[in-house]
């Protein structure tokens, strides 16, 4: 097989409403660096096999891996037998094993992985081999993908960076003093960096989104209701063997490109288990087919979250080309309260946090939150985490009020746009003490929580958002915005982020990328 062949642009059929980004001509030497959808496109033409392709990964791994720190456990030996088999099974078959047939790619590390080593960067799961997958790498599994190794994270994803006595830190590929964000850190600088073409993250709050914006990368947190739209069993922190998941918890792709979000949304969007004989997931298809139709909204600045200059410039942008491209913009209304929308997401929050406490955490923990005066602030941690069962459903009303307010916008809104981050990557804090921590805005200190207040806003009802990179910063930070949409409209926001893309110069790539 010539390696220095070059790859054709491919038509792709539209799926789903979603417009294909164009195939640039790529070098089947470096085809690991192509989109996605580019790489299985040649594997299933079989210009190139699984096992090259892997090659190319674990070549570009082993040289701009290790400056990063993103991939920190790697089984060549399995996935190069993994691609031996997909290789097998096309030629002997004619036909490819699924929808990610031969396409090597990484997991985060909280998800279970059977036979490989899954820790969520926790020292008491340092030695954790799985013998069962999450249902999500499963999902992965049954499409054909090759699994090549797990991407770092902090201890049990409880932390907005990514470093943890198991493995260290993760680095900003752009600037290794800055954060990669967290807790999808791992993932989102090993697809910035080209050592994997897709990721899975998770996002309870803005883990798969934050990292995706400081490094450069489109995610999507994908719709919840009831329950998830991605099954989310074998997601760590919930302890392994646990059945149940946090009720705020979503997985989702990470990709270089809006469309191969839709291209893994495909094959990840799919029932528990336990509940596929009855149910089916079928998310809608975007009713827009043109920039022209869309009706947007615009959220740009609150006083209760301020942005920078840089994000305020980026939004200043978007609108403008939107505008331009002929779409219907509303800068005015605002579908909730930020801040009592704020306060209900921390509530529930930490609520849900304390399902892995032991017994004797918790009783402490109720015995230090009866010791704190109801109208004394510091208390919302403690007595959050220790809520009655009551005041937890009392919380659980309002959250449904707030997805109801929600639902009135999206009646005359077709997606809003929001910043995802009030700032680029901000410096790596892994050293300093938690109360210490801070970010700073436009010269301001702010809580060091505020990176996530934008993200915070549509988790807490479960509304599909995807981070678009959108530009970057004079010393070359990516900057970004979120593209939110009503329920189950995963897919309409995947379309607003391609054909936004198309008008947005082309994302910045990290040194490592080409490295």
């Amino acid at each position: 097989m010539n390696h220095h062949r070059t790859l054709p642009g491919t038509d792709h059929e539209t799926t789903h409403g979603t417009d294909h980004e164009p195939t640039h001509e790529t070098d089947l030497k470096t085809l690991h660096l192509a989109p996605a959808r580019d790489q299985l496109a040649a594997l299933r033409r079989g210009e190139i096999s699984s096992r090259e392709l892997l090659e190319q990964y674990l070549q570009h791994i082993a040289e701009a891996g290790p400056g990063l720190n993103a991939v920190v456990t790697l089984d060549a030996d399995a996935a190069r037998a993994a691609a031996d088999r997909a290789d097998q099974h096309l030629i002997g078959t004619g036909e490819p094993l699924g929808p990610l047939h031969g396409l090597p790619m990484t997991v985060k590390d909280a998800l279970e992985t059977k036979g490989m080593r899954t820790t969520s960067g926790s020292p008491d799961l340092a030695d954790h081999v799985p013998g069962q997958d999450a249902d999500a790498v499963a999902l992965l599994r049954a499409a054909g993908a090759v699994l090549i190794g797990k991407t770092n994270v902090p201890v049990m994803c409880q932390d907005i960076q990514t470093s943890n006595p198991v493995f260290g830190a993760t680095h900003n590929p752009f600037d290794a003093t800055r954060t990669a964000g967290g807790s999808s850190g791992g993932a989102a600088a090993a697809v910035a960096a080209g050592l994997t073409g897709l990721e899975v993250g998770s996002d309870l709050a803005g883990s798969l989104r934050l990292p995706a914006a400081y490094c450069g990368v489109y995610a999507l947190r994908t719709s919840r209701g009831a329950g998830p739209v991605v099954p989310t069993r074998g997601h760590i922190p919930r302890l392994p063997g646990w059945a149940t998941s946090s009720d705020m918890v979503t997985l989702g792709p990470m990709a270089r490109t809006a469309d191969d979000l839709d291209l893994l949304l495909d094959v990840l969007a799919a029932p528990a288990p336990a509940d596929r004989a009855g149910w089916r997931i079928d998310l809608p298809a975007p009713t827009m087919s043109t920039l022209d139709q869309y009706r947007v909204g615009v959220w740009a600045d609150d006083a209760y979250c301020r942005v920078d200059a840089d994000i305020r410039a980026v939004l200043e942008q978007v609108t403008t080309l939107l505008r331009t491209a002929g779409a219907s913009i509303d800068e005015s209304t605002r579908p909730v309260d930020f801040a009592a929308s704020n306060l209900l997401f921390q509530r529930l929050l930490f609520a849900t946090g304390s399902a892995t406490a032991t017994d004797s955490a918790f009783a402490a923990d109720i015995e230090a939150a009866d010791g704190i005066p109801a109208d004394d602030p510091s208390g919302l941690f403690l007595r959050s985490r220790t809520m009655r069962h009551r005041d937890w459903c009392v919380a659980d009303e309002a959250r449904q009020q707030l997805r109801g307010a929600w639902a009135g916008y999206f009646a005359e809104h077709d997606v809003l746009i929001t910043p995802a981050t009030p700032t680029a990557a901000v410096p790596d804090q892994t050293g300093t003490p938690p109360p210490q921590r801070y970010i700073t805005v436009d010269g301001e200190k702010r809580p060091f929580f505020d990176q996530t207040s934008w993200l915070n806003l549509t988790g807490l009802v479960g509304l599909p958002s995807v981070v678009v990179p959108a530009g970057k910063t004079a010393e070359g930070l990516p900057l970004a915005v979120q593209i939110t949409g009503p329920y189950l409209a995963d897919r309409t926001v995947l379309d607003m982020a391609g054909k936004l893309a198309r008008l947005l110069p082309e994302p910045v790539r990290p040194p490592a990328f080409t490295a």
